[in-house]
């Protein structure tokens, strides 16, 4: 099995358990995510791999981490992760790149990531639920952080925090390639709330 096929039945399987462990229909998952209910079927299925784009949608109405959407797993309090089990979310033929280091569910979903974004590039991303916060520490480059149609510098070594429940982006307009850590913490999800 090739780990495209491991990673849709994992999500197929997950996505499933979530759902119910949750409380939520096809159709409610749908109205909370904005992905269609179809499409939701389509994936508990393992009938598609879904982009990025959805698969953070549904996890973030799931309340969950994507790192608990793709791959659930209890074990000790103590969980390495070894680099080769890293998960590369997002990647463009320019060598810019997104992977998801680890994730956790404290209150909630936690994840830290690494980016490297190559000159010209960037990543759009639609608003997370109410109460999710995004820190992030640029290790190398200039990033270009959209909030809501504004736009912030932030320059090598300097860090930032922004409240993610409204549209943002993350670009590098610089002619150097920016490298960044981000930490992601999204509140938990309840059936009775939307």
């Amino acid at each position: 099995m090739s780990d495209l096929d491991q990673l849709t039945q994992s999500l197929a399987r997950n996505l499933k358990r979530w759902r119910g462990e949750r409380g939520f229909t096809l159709d409610a998952l749908a109205a909370r995510s904005g992905v269609s209910r179809g499409m939701i079927i389509q994936i508990e299925q393992a009938r598609t791999n879904p982009s990025v784009g959805i698969t953070v949608k549904l996890a973030d109405a799931l309340g969950i981490s994507i790192t608990t959407l793709l791959d659930y797993e209890q074990g000790p309090h103590v969980r390495v992760v070894p680099p080769e089990q890293m998960v590369r979310m997002w990647s463009t033929d320019a060598g810019s790149s997104t992977t998801l280091l680890v994730g956790a569910e404290a209150r909630g979903p936690f994840e830290l990531w690494s980016w490297h974004l190559m000159p010209g590039d960037g990543s759009d991303s639609d608003a997370h639920p109410p109460g999710t916060i995004e820190l992030l520490h640029v290790r190398a480059g200039e990033l270009t952080l959209v909030v809501d149609g504004a736009e912030h510098l932030v320059p090598t070594g300097s860090s930032v925090t922004f409240e993610a429940n409204v549209p943002h982006g993350y670009h590098n307009k610089g002619a150097e390639p920016v490298e960044m850590t981000m930490s992601v913490a999204v509140p938990p999800a309840h059936a009775g709330s939307y």
